[in-house]
This record gives C-alpha cells, sequence and structure tokens, in this order.
C-alpha cells in the first residue's frame, strides 16, 4: 500500500469514527506506529486532520462536515470557557442571533435568565433548550432542517432573517483564517450566516483553536467585519494578536 492510499484511509477512518488511534492504525494497517506518525503529520499538514497524544480526529473540510453528535464530545471544557466568555459580551443588547453548532448553543445557554431576551435561531437544539425558560422569547428560522445539524437553512431562512433588526449575532464557523476569513462547506449554510451578520448591528465569532487557520469551501465573511473573537488560551497570543490587528478584539478564554 502506497503512502498516498493508506493516507486515504486513515482520514475515512477518522471521519467514520470520529477520531483514530495511533497503535490501533499501525496494526490494523501493518506498518510500524512511526509510519503512521508521518502519515498523521502529513494529513495535519494538508489541513484534513488535527494530532492529538496518541491519534487524531478529522477536520471538517470542503467535503467533509462533523455532525452535531459529534461536536458535543469534543473540546467540552473548552468550549464551555469559549461560550461563558462569549456570553459575557452580550451588553445591553435585547435580540440576539445565536448560530448552529454546538458552540453557539452552549453561549444561549450561558446568557442571563433575569432580564427579558428574544433570541433568533435556525437551531433546533438551541430552540428546545430555550423555549421553556422564563423571559426568553424563541424565534425558530424555518427552512429545510439539515440532518447532521439539526439547523434549517434556504431561502424559507434568509427570508426571515433578512426581515430582522438583530443587537447581536453569535457566529460560528467550519475555520476561520486571516488569509480568507470565516469559511463553512455548505452554500446554503453560508447564506444563513451571512445574512445573520448582515441583519446584526454587532457580530461575535466563537469558536475553540482548532477552527484558526482551517479553511472550507464557502466564504461568508472576512474578519474585519467582526467586533470580537472568543476562543481558547490553546490559541498562542502570537497568533490571537495577529487576527486583532485586522480589527476585531479577541479574547482568550
Amino acid at each position: 500500500m502506497s503512502a498516498e492510499e493508506r493516507q486515504r484511509q486513515i482520514v475515512r477512518a477518522a471521519r467514520r469514527a470520529g477520531s483514530v488511534d495511533v497503535n490501533a492504525l499501525a496494526a490494523e494497517l501493518g506498518v510500524a506506529k512511526e509510519t503512521v506518525r508521518r502519515d498523521l503529520r502529513a494529513l495535519e499538514d494538508h489541513g484534513l486532520i488535527r494530532r492529538t497524544h496518541g491519534g487524531a480526529y478529522p477536520v471538517e473540510s470542503a467535503g467533509f462536515e462533523t455532525t452535531l453528535a459529534f461536536r458535543t464530545t469534543m473540546h467540552v471544557p473548552e468550549k464551555r470557557r469559549v461560550a461563558a466568555a462569549a456570553a459575557e459580551l452580550l451588553g445591553d443588547a435585547e435580540t440576539v442571533f445565536v448560530d448552529e453548532g454546538f458552540t453557539p448553543q452552549l453561549i444561549a445557554q450561558a446568557l442571563p435568565r433575569d432580564r427579558p431576551l428574544t433570541v433568533v435561531t435556525a437551531s433546533l437544539a438551541t430552540a428546545g433548550a430555550l423555549a421553556e425558560v422564563p423571559d426568553t422569547t424563541v424565534l425558530l428560522l424555518g427552512g429545510r432542517v439539515r440532518p447532521g445539524t439539526l439547523a434549517t437553512v434556504d431561502h424559507w431562512t434568509t427570508k426571515m432573517l433578512a426581515g430582522f433588526v438583530i443587537d447581536l449575532a453569535y457566529i460560528g464557523a467550519n475555520g476561520i483564517s486571516r488569509e480568507h476569513g470565516l469559511t463553512t462547506p455548505d452554500p446554503a449554510v453560508s447564506e444563513v450566516k451571512a445574512q445573520a451578520m448582515r441583519a446584526a448591528r454587532r457580530t461575535v465569532f466563537a469558536g475553540v483553536h482548532t477552527k484558526f487557520g482551517a479553511v472550507s469551501f464557502c466564504r461568508f465573511a472576512q474578519v474585519s467585519d467582526l467586533e470580537a473573537i472568543v476562543t481558547s488560551q490553546l490559541l498562542p497570543a502570537p497568533e490571537a494578536h495577529r487576527y486583532s490587528l485586522q480589527g476585531p478584539q479577541v479574547i482568550r478564554a
């Protein structure tokens, strides 16, 4: 088996299972563990996986997107810290857009419960989590439901958004880079995010360190469009500073 064929098999295994282990891969492929580590380094250089201690997990790309269920298992403590810090940026906003995804869902749950708030979302999970919260009005955007993320898309969704003026949008992305901005694999999702940002007076991006430097197929915003970026301390401080030079405040929670 050539290195290219072996690496394709590793990526397929990572996407199927959610993660791969060096020892298991070495046994399955019949190669040395160091060979597997070289393959993982090469795949990480190509932006297809992220290495961890003893293994790796897949990175979302133009042709691959993880499900909401998978996202609830990865970097959860980090995502909770990011979400709590993002929620503190609410200020005096009375209407909030909360994007699809697990980190935005955690932001919604971290929003204050001591004053009236209107939350607009395309996420069925977020709408369900907030539906019975006192003093919180939930507006669920209509549209086609994507099975992997349980979020609505297409023209019904964007048409509803176009009729709103929103104080603050909490936006997620599959990747954020200084060169290519905020990206996502699906054009329909990209348009919902772009419309939410057009409707919002302020926009905050929240995402863990693995989002940075990743690039997907559809660009929906530039880094300079953001008021703030909230991420974790695992994003190196010099890299955070480079993003701040494009305009947004960068908070490492």
